[in-house]
């Protein structure tokens, strides 16, 4: 049977044109009801493919060739477990279907590469289904509600494209490379009923840039984004219960065929043409694409995992192989991952002297599962923790660090990793950015220099990895006076609170060589030594000046800012320029033991700011007399500090309140729609004269420059909340911005250098007129001759 013939041909694509290849004359079908049951009964027969049936119809609905997946799924004599594709991976074996799915039947899953960030939206709950004690190759995804399932999917497309797109790939070829997808479950906790969906766990930005080819060549990433949530929800009114009674999955699945029945009507519409126009080449490119849908997974005998762990830790163990021998990850998504799958191991192996409970905490506590804010309800035993991030660190380093605990660990993560050995340092490396989730967007700026120092050793001294309590308190200066008196565990809990602080805050860096010839106020030491090693000195029960050093440092740690002392110059500067309004700063203040409230002060009763050089300095006193003679050096006040503060205790006076963001209408565009004034084309604006609506022109202009600012300072005060995930403006809008922006500059320049011309020629007649003689105007040849002068880059 001959197949038609596909086309090929150029369409524009923003400011290029794109030859695209293969674009078939029809889409595909949808499955029938027929064809479903075809997929349901062969799953049904293959003894490995333990799936739910609703799981299969999904499947079944989602594949343009369902009679080529029933063909793979169904046993034979010579095959009992079918033609599945069969990928043997750490601890199971994989069985899969490679078939091709319709894009709008595909879910973004989860992206391992973003545990080492902070999510707006947080990740669902992932758990393992199994039947009769087999694992099945699905998971559940247990979200809030429908909203927040909702907003997980747009800001997961939404995230990927902001920081790499291949539309214009996917435009020329399609998606060529299959898709990497299994099965889920989708729950909810707030009662909704569930329903079965499939997503994709690697490939994500190839789906994503499919939708970005969909949306369009000027579409932003949230378009895309915007447009994928309603083509797979459709409107909030398709999710309730409807009267009917239809299952949720049903009415989903309605929604998306009329989408595709939309779309194909709209090809069919576009290929009629003689000249097919880029619609027809956005649908035709991105309306099916490539797929390996896991359906059964078997575990290796004598596997350590528990039977609902086994699929998803294989899966994960994939996605690891793909991303780090082919595709790598960053070192702390990779770090994130070893980490939390070696405590998961350790967690199923059962034969740890922690309690599976208790571990069952900490993995929540190390994946995010259980926020700061449930610590005290958490650990209830005795005096509960504050439910801060700080203290959420103390108990996860001490969890994580047990003689019973950290072996365990260590192994699980060399085996992993494919390693031989993993020193204290490796183990710390892997804990830093499992530390700092609550923090890093607050304090991305320094987040680099932080995990280096826990690449260094972070807090891991050789009490700490001993046995040891916390010792929860609401002020950490309590324990300065019980670890002097030689209580492990006020020194250990002060080792690691203080520790982390001074890392988190650029206080304790890992120290290199360049930073024994820097100054103190460039990040300078007085001496080499490892971060740990640091912190050990400073913890020891008769060094006082470390002891008050840790405390202060953990008493003054906020989550959601960067003190001063880590903020660099240029960032100053920025935030004035730019009147941000974000939280007012904090500072850590260096340690005098003999003032009231332990804090230094100038002659004039102003605090001195905290360098690293001061912490390197009071771990070990001694080494850093020996290796600097005393000098007496100026002091380092705080730059702006009222002199109030000398009075307060060490409390930094309260910053301005900040400005308060623009009503709605104020400083910005007035809008050009509707009742327009005459200035922008109402009635009557004929009528006017010029140079009344030049006024009106000029204050749009005005308004429209400030709702800019105000636009900016917006953006900038919602970038922490952001998160590292996505840039808070993509890097193609910044671009076609300042171009826009030197323009409009430009513009300004030019007008403003004509005017000032033509009142110095003005101003020059005047004076000849006075003198008897009076000079003739410029011809309009010579004021072309005086523009000749613009500045390089101006445009008239």
């Amino acid at each position: 049977m001959p197949l038609p013939a596909p086309r090929s041909f150029s369409i524009p694509w923003g400011s290029e044109s794109v030859l695209v290849s293969n674009v078939e004359p029809e889409l595909p079908s949808t499955s029938t009801d027929a064809d479903v049951d075809k997929v349901v009964a062969a799953g049904r027969a293959n003894p490995v493919t333990l799936l739910p049936d609703a799981a299969l119809r999904m499947i079944a609905r989602a594949t343009t060739g369902p009679d080529g997946v029933a063909i793979q799924l169904r046993p034979t004599t010579e095959e009992p477990a079918g033609l599945l594709m069969v990928e043997n991976v750490d601890g199971a074996a994989l069985r899969s279907i490679v078939t091709r799915v319709h894009l709008s039947e595909l879910l973004p899953g989860i992206q391992p590469r973003t545990g080492m960030e902070v999510m707006e939206i947080p990740d669902p709950q992932v758990q393992g289904i199994t039947e009769q004690g087999m694992p099945c190759a699905m998971v559940r995804y247990r979200f809030q509600d429908v909203d927040h399932l909702h907003h997980h999917v747009w800001q997961t497309l939404h995230g990927t494209l902001s920081l790499n797109s291949y539309a214009p790939s996917v435009l020329a070829r399609k998606v060529t490379r299959n898709l990497i997808t299994h099965p889920v479950e989708i729950a909810f906790e707030d009662g909704t009923e569930p329903f079965h969906a499939l997503v994709v766990r690697d490939g994500i930005t190839r789906l994503a840039s499919a939708w970005s080819v969909l949306a369009g060549p000027d579409a932003e990433a949230a378009d895309a984004a915007t447009l994928a949530v309603a083509s797979l929800f459709g409107k909030p009114s398709t999710t309730p219960s409807g009267s009917n009674g239809t299952p949720l999955g049903e009415r989903l699945a309605a929604h998306r065929d009329r989408g595709r029945q939309a779309l194909r009507a709209e090809f069919g519409r576009e290929m009629a043409t003689p000249e097919p126009g880029p619609r027809a080449a956005q649908i035709a490119q991105t309306c099916v694409v490539p797929a390996q849908i896991a359906v059964g997974a078997e575990g290796h005998p004598g596997h350590l995992l528990a039977a609902e762990d086994i699929f998803d830790d294989a899966i994960r163990s994939v996605l690891a192989s793909v991303h780090v021998e082919f595709k790598q990850w960053n070192a702390a998504a990779q770090n994130v991952e070893v980490a939390t799958r070696a405590l998961k191991r350790v967690i199923q192996l059962g034969n740890s002297l922690v309690r599976q409970d208790d571990l069952q905490v900490v993995y929540g506590l190390a994946v995010g599962r259980i926020p700061a804010e449930d610590l005290p309800r958490v650990f209830s035993g005795g005096t509960p923790p504050p439910g801060t991030a700080l203290w959420r660190s103390v108990y996860l380093v001490h969890a994580l660090t047990r003689p019973e605990l950290l072996e365990p660990l260590k192994d699980q993560a060399k085996a992993i990793k494919g390693g031989k050995r993993m020193g204290l340092k490796g183990f710390a490396e892997l804990l830093g950015p499992l530390i700092d989730l609550p923090w890093r967007s607050h304090k991305k700026h320094v987040t680099t220099q932080a995990r280096n120092a826990w690449n260094n050793g972070g807090v891991l001294t050789t009490d700490v990895i001993q046995e040891w309590e916390p010792r929860p308190t609401d002020d950490f200066t309590t324990l300065v006076g019980p670890a002097l008196a030689g209580d492990t565990d006020a020194r250990c809990t002060l080792a690691v609170a203080g520790g982390v602080a001074l890392i988190a805050d650029k206080l304790l860096t890992r120290n290199v060589g360049s930073a024994l010839m820097a100054a103190k106020e460039k990040g300078g030491v007085p001496f080499r030594a490892d971060v740990n090693q640091v912190v050990e000195d400073l913890s020891q029960e008769h060094n006082e000046l470390g002891l008050w050093t840790l405390a202060l440092a953990a008493e003054r740690f906020r989550s959601d800012a960067l003190p001063e002392n880590a903020v660099t110059m240029r960032q100053l500067i920025h935030k004035q320029k730019t009147g941000a309004t974000a939280p007012a700063p904090y500072v850590h203040y260096k340690i005098d033991l003999q003032a009231h409230d332990k804090i230094a002060r100038d002659a004039a009763g102003i605090p001195v700011m905290l360098h690293q050089w001061d912490v390197v300095w009071a771990s070990n006193p001694d080494r850093a007399r020996k290796m600097h003679s005393p000098k007496p050096s100026p002091a380092s006040p705080l730059p702006g500090s009222p002199a109030s503060v000398a009075g307060t205790g060490g409390t930094a006076a309260p910053a301005p309140a900040a400005p308060p963001a623009p009503a709605p209408g104020q400083n910005t565009p007035p809008s050009t729609s509707g009742a327009a004034s005459p200035a922008l084309g109402g009635p009557g604006s004929a009528q006017r004269p010029a140079s009344q609506r030049a006024a009106d022109h000029r204050a749009l202009l005005r308004e429209s420059v400030a709702g800019a600012r105000d636009a900016l300072d917006l953006l900038l005060a919602l970038e922490p909340q952001v998160g590292g995930h996505t840039p808070i403006v993509p890097p193609a809008l910044l671009d076609s911005l300042h171009k826009d922006l030197i323009g409009l500059q430009t513009d300004v320049e030019n007008l403003r250098r004509r005017i000032e011309h033509d009142d110095e020629t003005e101003e020059d007649t005047e004076e000849e007129a006075d003198g008897g003689t009076v000079r003739q105007a410029a011809k309009p040849d010579e004021e072309d001759e005086e523009d000749e002068d613009t500045p390089v880059g101006a445009v008239v």
